[in-house]
């Protein structure tokens, strides 16, 4: 699969996002309500709703990071 590179921040920051949310969302549904019937029932709206803060989270916070590590000045020993 070929994409243009302009392209590239968008999907990693994607990517990202769907990770962290699908990992997170899943590991804090089966603490809450264990491996039940209505496990994919109650995962799957959960894992909406995290996506879509993990997408915002991916592309905000590394901007802001990134803004504050010029403020910190790294040297060898």
């Amino acid at each position: 699969m070929k994409i243009n590179k302009i392209y590239k921040p968008f999907i990693y920051t994607v990517l990202i996002g769907l990770f962290n949310s699908c990992f997170i969302s899943f590991i804090l549904v089966s603490i809450n309500l264990g491996y039940s019937h209505s496990f994919l029932i109650h995962w799957l709206p959960m894992w909406g709703e995290a996506f879509s803060c993990a997408i915002l989270c991916a592309y905000i916070v590394p901007r802001i990071i990134n803004k504050l590590m010029t403020f910190i000045t790294f040297v060898e020993k």
